[in-house]
């Protein structure tokens, strides 16, 4: 019986132990924990969160709605791309420190949405971020401008959000702010990638249109029975164009190598089409 009783306590004290190591094992977990820091080195850029109110305010000028597909470009803790998905649309951050992916992660699980969102651990120039109608970033203004080349080859229309930094003489189609004195992120530049229209295009009724294009910008003239007439107040804002010829107002839709729409002199309204 005495041994049988000292058996069942030292059954007793190894059940005890266990329980008493996977406790902390399950405790220093958590306290280990990954918890960034603002400033910490990353890949390309230190990090440095946008503020919450910025995020709202990016995703607003964007206009995102559920159809959209919204990529963010170096995501760190994951919160434009949650908010995003609280929003209904699909949501994808990229970045490259695999500790903010599983923090991320975590973030969104908090919120409800873990199988709402897609954080995928990479580097953001060899990531295809081609499918997002919806591109948004907090990055330093030279590797936009790396990025830039892949952006303007993105599909016309798609809307690109950036927090505080710009795209270099690519001028933004939009702005906004937050009224928040506590912080230097404050501001949100949207661009709408434009179609491409540079070169000679057949112009019906008759005549010929030669363009020029710097991003959304047009410039070029109207050729009519031999006489060149400039193109002013010329701009694209995705695959919509829209420029004066002397005082008559032309609006058009782009579709790839045509043209279509109507020129309003205030008298009255026809209609123009343009190949190449």
């Amino acid at each position: 019986m005495k041994r049988q009783r000292i058996m069942f306590q030292t059954l007793n004290f190894i059940i005890l132990l266990t329980l008493s190591v996977t406790l902390f094992s399950q405790e220093k977990g958590k306290n280990n924990e990954f918890k960034p820091e603002v400033g910490q080195e990353g890949k390309d850029v230190v990090w440095v969160p946008t503020p919450q109110a910025l995020v709202e305010k990016m995703l607003d000028l964007a206009q995102v709605t559920p159809s959209d597909i919204v990529i963010d470009l170096g995501s760190g803790d994951g919160r434009t791309v949650i908010t995003a998905a609280k929003r209904g649309a699909r949501a994808i951050g990229v970045e490259y420190n695999p500790d903010m992916v599983a923090l991320s992660y975590r973030n969104a699980e908090k919120e409800g949405l873990k199988n709402k969102v897609e954080f995928v651990n990479g580097d953001l120039f060899e990531y295809d971020f081609s499918k997002a109608t919806v591109l948004t970033m907090f990055l330093l203004p030279d590797i936009n401008l790396r990025l830039r080349p892949m952006i303007l080859d993105m599909r016309p229309g798609t809307r690109i959000v950036s927090n505080t930094f710009t795209m270099g003489e690519w001028t933004p189609d939009d702005t906004a702010t937050i009224d928040d004195e506590s912080t230097h992120w404050n501001t949100a530049y949207l661009w709408i990638v434009p179609a491409k229209v540079e070169g000679r295009w057949k112009f019906q009724p008759q005549g010929e249109l030669v363009l020029r294009q710097e991003f959304q910008m047009v410039s070029g003239e109207l050729i009519t029975g031999g006489k060149k007439e400039a193109i002013t107040g010329g701009k694209i804002r995705g695959d919509e164009i829209t420029f004066y010829v002397g005082k008559t107002l032309y609006k058009g839709k782009i579709r790839g190598n045509s043209m279509e729409g109507t020129a309003d002199n205030g008298k009255g309204t026809t209609r123009w089409t343009a190949t190449r």
